[in-house]
């Protein structure tokens, strides 16, 4: 298993890491913490034991500290965790500032289980590579542990045919409706299809990343809308 620290400052979203991570498998989530102090604290208190912390989950906006403050903290246990920052930071400035420091893989907010779920097993695919042992590790083998960290964002969705931009769009899309949306209004928004946006919206409810609630009018067809799910 692979010992996990979230640090977020919101409970209900490092509920939902923990609950994502679950359903990933193989990730065991040892401690949470809500600032950059107590993620420190924590980090370096497991260090000291014979299960320390072998990835962060980091937000970069801490309420006691910036979040790259403590990616270079971090640096400094022994040993040092892998780090995968989750945030709202979305500037080239702060992507660029936080793999500096450290970060292996930036996940951005708001994303779906699928995204999140590539993320993690892009990073178990890494450190599987990086586990040969000793010295005697060639070139070939570094650069295939490197290669995980560089896959395409389109490859997290595992689904033929399937585009990760178009998906973080419509998943942006129905969470940012307070009444959720059903597909021909996501496709009249991103100007797409109403099968395209169908196929998307069942693929998120299928993640379980929003929901279905079935209308039934006057007239015609029921018809189903989709949910953000709040957690």
């Amino acid at each position: 298993m692979i010992r996990v620290l979230i640090v977020e400052d919101d409970p209900l979203i490092a509920q939902a890491h923990r609950s994502y991570l679950t359903r990933v498998g193989g990730f065991d989530v040892v401690a949470e913490a809500m600032t950059a102090q107590q993620g420190l604290r924590l980090a370096s208190e497991a260090s000291r034991t014979l299960e320390p912390v072998d990835l962060v989950l980091l937000d970069l906006g801490l309420p006691d500290a910036r979040g790259v403050d403590l990616a270079s903290a971090l640096s400094g246990v022994t040993p040092a965790p892998d780090i995968i920052a989750i945030t709202a930071q979305r500037d080239l400035a702060s992507v660029r500032d936080a793999m500096s420091r450290g970060v292996l893989l930036y996940l951005l907010k708001p994303f779906t289980f699928a995204a999140f779920r590539e993320k993690l097993e892009q990073y178990r695919r890494y450190r599987e590579a990086m586990v040969v042992g000793g010295d005697a590790v060639s070139q070939r083998d570094v650069d295939h542990a490197l290669a995980h960290l560089r896959t395409a964002d389109d490859r997290r969705t595992a689904k033929k045919g399937a585009s990760g931009a178009t998906e973080d769009a419509v998943a942006r899309t129905v969470q940012n409706s307070e009444s959720g949306l059903t597909a021909a209004e996501v496709a009249a928004v991103l100007g797409s299809s109403r099968v395209t946006a169908w196929r998307y919206l069942e693929r998120l409810a299928d993640d379980q990343t929003v929901s279905r609630v079935t209308e039934y009018g006057n007239a015609g067809r029921p018809q189903v809308r989709y949910r953000w799910k709040r957690r």
